[in-house]
């Protein structure tokens, strides 16, 4: 027998819903009905979708997320291509490659464009609860737009995304806001950064000290519990902004207030990213345990010059699918059942092409139906059919028995309601049951 191959190691199948699987993870249905979700709130706020590669110049994520990053240092999957030699990367993110697209295709020529996307990314790095080596990332970018009305509406779009989700704000997410200024800010308060842990450095761990000249700002996301005191009393990038930085943020935090949208000002909210500047947020759980952050993003104005582009003003945020999935699992929150309208049990001796023609226009008319395939045996007794149709979720059963079919008839049986009754309804005449069937 030849050996058994599982799949790599932080990288999972995503299985259909009864479907038995080695870790709790998200099945199909579940994610099918979060893609629709999606779909339906970004259409609403106008939003487009694209696609762009899951292959990308090494050099886009070197030059636009930052080389002194820990995505760029440690966790790309890169490989000089054996054919021509390019530096090569599986994206560790999206935001970058659209923002790639906009610039190749000078999309942006027409005014701004709001666009979404959805795909996987990958990270070297050690997989665990809700952090996988491959993970698929929900990615929504807002493109040309300068004001801090656009930040304040996408933010608000996520809170829309949260209530079609059953999401409840406050109970089970919250909102953290920051503004990280403009560069010459950052640069302000990067010195003083500089200064102030140098002044401390034998209290720094060995990852602290190896960030305090590339990437300082970094150490105030440091997750050791013997660095908090420290990090807390560290200088805030906040006393170095100027006017108009400090306007932009209180012009986003009115829409909010006016919106009713609570929120929390973190100053130590700096995102893992080089390219952002003014407003950042994360929406963040406490149900997750240490991955508590479900949804983040902010304005990056200066990513398109990084690269080649024209100046151009752009916010946008990335969600991890997994992530927010096996929250919405956690909470046991109501998602709906990727059930079958109904399910055709049929009787001995019945004529299967005549079913099945039926049951096409069923489909045809938008009606789902499943009917057991039997081999050569047929569909098998009609005690085990119905144990099948219960088992599957299904509302209703289509019932071809040998009585009713010899009176050109089907009987629709209630499986949901032990209230309703068995029905009777013409063969001849499968679109009128398409109401009937179809979920409301």
């Amino acid at each position: 027998m030849a050996e058994r191959l599982t799949a790599v190691k932080g990288m999972n199948d995503i299985l259909p819903a009864g479907v038995p699987r080695k870790e709790k993870l998200p099945d199909s249905a579940l994610w099918r009905w979060f893609e629709r979700t999606v779909d339906t709130v970004l259409t609403r706020h106008g939003y487009q979708y694209l696609l762009t590669p899951v292959v990308e110049p090494t050099a886009l994520f070197v030059r636009g997320i930052g080389e002194a990053t820990d995505i760029v240092e440690k966790e790309m999957y890169s490989w000089t291509d054996s054919m021509n030699g390019d530096a090569l990367t599986l994206r560790p993110e999206i935001t970058a490659g659209i923002v790639r697209a906009m610039v190749e295709h000078n999309a942006l020529y027409n005014g701004p464009l709001r666009v979404w996307s959805l795909g996987p990314v990958f990270r070297h790095e050690r997989p665990q609860k809700g952090r996988y080596r491959q993970f698929f990332q929900l990615d929504v970018e807002a493109l040309g737009c300068a004001g801090p009305d656009v930040d304040a509406e996408l933010i608000l779009m996520v809170r829309s995304l949260w209530q079609a989700l059953g999401l409840v704000i406050g109970q089970h997410v919250r909102l953290e806001l920051n503004s990280l200024g403009q560069p010459e800010e950052r640069a302000a308060h990067r010195g003083a950064l500089v200064s102030y842990f140098e002044a401390h450095a034998d209290q720094l761990d060995e990852d602290s000290r190896r960030r305090l000249q590339s990437n300082p700002l970094r150490i105030l996301d440091s997750k050791n519990p013997a660095l908090q005191a420290l990090v807390e009393a560290a200088p805030k990038l906040f006393d170095h902004l100027g006017a108009e930085s400090r306007a932009h943020l209180d012009s986003v935090r009115a829409v909010l207030d006016a919106a009713g949208l609570p929120y929390r000002i973190n100053p130590r909210l700096v995102r893992g990213l080089d390219y952002y500047n003014l407003t950042v947020f994360e929406w963040v759980t406490d149900h997750l345990g240490s991955q508590g952050t479900v949804c983040g993003g902010g304005r990056y104005d200066g990513l398109f010059e990084q690269l080649g582009g024209k100046p151009t003003p752009a916010i946008g945020f990335g969600l991890g699918i997994e992530r927010l999935l096996l929250l919405l699992q956690e909470l046991a929150l109501p998602v709906p059942a990727a059930a079958p309208d109904a399910y055709a049990v049929l009787g001995e001796g019945v004529a299967l092409p005549r079913v099945l023609v039926l049951l096409d226009v069923l489909r045809t008319a938008g009606v789902s139906v499943l009917m057991h395939a039997g081999g050569k045996e047929g569909p098998g007794s009609m005690k085990s059919q119905f144990r099948r149709a219960d088992a599957c979720g299904a509302r209703f059963a289509l019932v071809f028995g040998a009585d009713e079919v010899a009176t050109d008839q089907v009987a629709l049986k209630p499986l949901r309601d032990a209230a309703a009754v068995q029905t009777l309804l013409p063969m001849s005449q499968p679109d009128t049951w398409a109401a009937l069937l179809r979920r409301p």
